[in-house]
């Protein structure tokens, strides 16, 4: 599959081809609609009651023909609700927000954003409402969102709708980063409209349920900074705290404690995603949360061969958010939300900017500690070896698989073999094998640990070639790719037999890969 195939391969995984087949293929497969007693639902709406200037109560359209096409059912038993009733026609009706509990208030969230350099200051959810907040029996809040669910006052010219291709996307992306133990919003479920949404191509619409510890954006302070009233600035970041911070309330200062709480969030997220290959894409402001969950899975990818510089999104013609730019652009995201919460941090405004500028500086402290540790653990050293030996040994590896352009992913599998003794296929994959002799001498004098290794770095990934190739085999009616996918990436640390393409390497002729936005 060349450069174009592969280009071609995501239009058709986003074209809607096949759409009849899809819904229905997918519909007997995964989403069995049932009839089933409609259990209690309750969602609060604390959000829009707490903070109604930055909420504008709206409805979701009536959908002509919804189908479930695929259903986490452990999220939803995790979130208390019944399956079973979800799948129902009842259940699929409040998937999609036709049909909400007695009580709640759904909304579209405003927010503002910074998006690639740019400051928009009005946003908002222009096709997503929070249906509002569920309490797990664990007692945790959780936001009950929607994805393309029509227009709102913010969609800015948009239609408001999803489509089936990038919603899976989602899906199985978010997936694979719960499984790998990287903080998320998650998939509840994604549900076929039957309307037409129509972009390049004609293509078959869709819902998706989002499930999130909030909403709560670095776009959100920005937004409320704007209006000049910083009453709704101070309940926001009340609210803040109260959901995703509460040390910081009895904090000396317990803004700068929030402003803290999200840089320590952000810092070991972003260090996460590095160490998985997890490219984002769109690392705009009002993609940047609160809580330090990941959002947002539109031009989203995995590495395949090794390169700081590696840029999947189609609309980053400059490479802002390429592979090795993240921890820097997630500092300038940071450095954003400290403008907003500025009035908050100090009534003078130099003291403000200074506080600030001393809490955003321990980001690059927190990525650096939670970079190497993560390192260290991937390469099955000791997390007490000194740092002067282990970073230079980082670095030189680094550099050898970027020259070799070695498989991101699969390279640290295969270097658990060579830590049991057999290196030759750890030098099989470099250009030059003799280039990786001295530095896997070095590596193996530390005694590193195997089994150690195998239960951080995973098997397998959502790849970008198998991501495609499952797609589009679901617009001709084929999900079996789809589900094996999925088997493969939430139980990423296990090898089994039966997957082995899924731990594969991209074919070389796979070529140029880019992502959209899906919009």
């Amino acid at each position: 599959m060349g450069g174009a195939r592969a280009a071609g391969a995501s239009e058709q995984a986003r074209s809607g081809g096949g759409q009849q087949r899809l819904v229905v293929r997918v519909r007997r497969t995964l989403g069995r609609v049932t009839t089933a007693p409609p259990p209690t639902v309750t969602l609060d709406s604390r959000f829009a009651t707490e903070l109604a200037e930055m909420a504008v109560p709206w409805r979701a359209e009536e959908a002509p023909e919804p189908r479930l096409l695929v259903l986490n059912e452990p999220l939803a038993t995790e979130l208390g609700l019944d399956p079973g009733w979800l799948r129902s026609v009842d259940g699929v009706r409040l998937l999609i927000g036709t049909a909400v509990p007695t009580g709640a208030a759904p909304v579209a969230q405003a927010y503002a954003g910074h998006q690639f350099g740019g400051y928009v200051p009005r946003l908002g959810d222009g096709r997503a409402l929070l249906l509002g907040e569920l309490v797990d029996p664990d007692g945790r809040v959780r936001d009950l969102h929607l994805k393309g669910s029509g227009r709102t006052p913010f969609a800015r010219g948009g239609d408001g709708l999803a489509a089936v291709g990038p919603m899976l996307r989602e899906y199985v992306v978010s997936q694979s980063m719960h499984a790998l133990r990287i903080p998320t919003t998650r998939s509840l479920a994604v549900v076929a409209t039957g309307r037409t949404v129509h972009r390049e191509t004609p293509l078959p619409g869709a819902v998706l349920a989002r499930v999130a510890a909030s909403h709560l954006r670095v776009g959100s302070f920005q937004y409320a900074r704007a209006t000049g009233d910083v009453d709704l600035l101070r309940r926001l970041a009340d609210h803040a705290i109260a959901r995703h911070h509460p040390g910081a309330a009895g904090a000396e200062r317990p803004y700068l404690a929030l402003f803290e709480g999200v840089v320590a969030a952000q810092a070991s997220l972003v260090a996460r995603w590095m160490l998985v290959g997890f490219v984002h894409g769109v690392m705009n402001t009002d993609n940047m949360t609160i809580s330090g969950e990941t959002i947002d899975y539109g031009p989203c990818a995995f590495l395949d061969a090794f390169d700081p510089a590696t840029v999947y999104s189609s609309i980053d013609h400059g490479g802002r958010y390429a592979y090795g730019n993240q921890p820097a652009m997630a500092e300038w995201d940071l450095a954003r939300l400290a403008e907003a919460l500025l009035p908050l941090l100090h009534d003078d405004q130099d003291r403000a900017v200074a506080l600030a500028v001393e809490s955003l500086g321990g980001f690059r402290r927190r990525f650096d500690a939670a970079w190497s540790a993560g390192m260290r653990a991937k390469l099955g050293l000791r997390a007490d070896l000194d740092q002067a030996v282990v970073s230079p040994l980082v670095e030189d590896l680094l550099a050898l698989l970027a020259a070799s352009r070695v498989d991101f992913t699969s390279f640290f599998r295969v270097l658990a073999v060579a830590a049991r003794g057999e290196a030759e296929p750890t030098r099989r994959r470099f250009l030059d094998p003799g280039a990786v002799d001295d530095w896997l001498t070095r590596w193996r004098a530390l005694g590193p640990d195997p089994d150690g290794m195998d239960r951080v770095n995973p098997v397998y990934i959502p790849r970008n070639h198998l991501v495609e190739e499952a797609l589009a085999a679901a617009t001709d009616g084929d999900v079996d790719p789809l589900m094996r996918l999925l088997d493969a990436v939430t139980a990423p640390y296990d090898e089994r037999p039966g997957l082995e393409r899924h731990a594969a390497a991209a074919p070389p002729d796979f070529g140029t890969y880019r992502t959209f936005c899906g919009t």
